[in-house]
């Protein structure tokens, strides 16, 4: 059997450098060097989140104009409710009913200053000792307002509020009863006591206490 020779094995870095055919690819453009990137168009129907606007800055007038937290310059001027307790006594206990009731108001802790007590019969022990040495020394311990103070109904108009009044319903006419009740009711600004016969003061107040 013939053998057939063996063509040489030749390394390409015997052979030399490949020339390039002349027909062969032309050399590459170079590419340009690329530039900033445009920003890329909003997506239409979606628009980009919205920045809160600033709060709007109120002027004095405004602010003046306008209530505050604290509600309404009406309701702010609104008198208040006092809170009412009555404690049933007969017409000739309801002056130490009253003393009572303004001991354990000192005791809870009541300045004496905050309380007004009003009698519909006959005047407080310390009312008529005050009054004699004349109105006007008597007054000027109300308006102090250091003390409990004693009046009655006749003259009790010209006592001023606070916070506390209490009404000794000790007698005197059903006319009386009544003023001394409204009075006592619109002087009163936290709590108004009313010590006497819860029948008749009903019947003055022309509901239950």
């Amino acid at each position: 059997m013939p053998l057939i020779p063996e063509e040489p094995q030749i390394h390409e870095s015997a052979q030399g450098p490949r020339a390039t055919p002349a027909s062969g690819r032309t050399a590459p453009t170079p590419r340009p060097v690329p530039g900033p990137r445009p920003a890329a168009p909003s997506r239409p129907g979606r628009p980009g989140p919205l920045r809160p606007a600033p709060p709007v800055q109120r002027t004095p007038r405004e602010a003046a104009a306008k209530p505050g937290p604290s509600g309404s310059a009406a309701a702010a001027d609104a008198p208040a409710t006092p809170q009412i307790q009555l404690i049933p006594a007969s017409a000739e206990g309801a002056l130490d009913a009253a003393e009572e009731a303004v001991d354990l108001l000192l005791d809870s802790g009541r300045a004496p200053g905050d309380v007004l007590v009003i009698t519909t019969g006959e005047q407080h022990p310390w009312a008529a000792h005050e009054l004699s040495f004349g109105e006007t020394s008597y007054w000027a311990q109300h308006d102090a307002g250091d003390d409990v103070f004693y009046t009655d109904a006749t003259v009790a108009g010209r006592a001023a509020s606070r916070p506390v009044v209490v009404v000794a319903v000790n007698g005197g006419a059903e006319a009386a009863a009544a003023s001394a009740l409204s009075l006592a009711h619109s002087r009163a600004t936290a709590l108004l006591i009313v010590c006497g016969d819860p029948q008749r003061i009903n019947s003055v107040l022309g509901t239950s206490v």
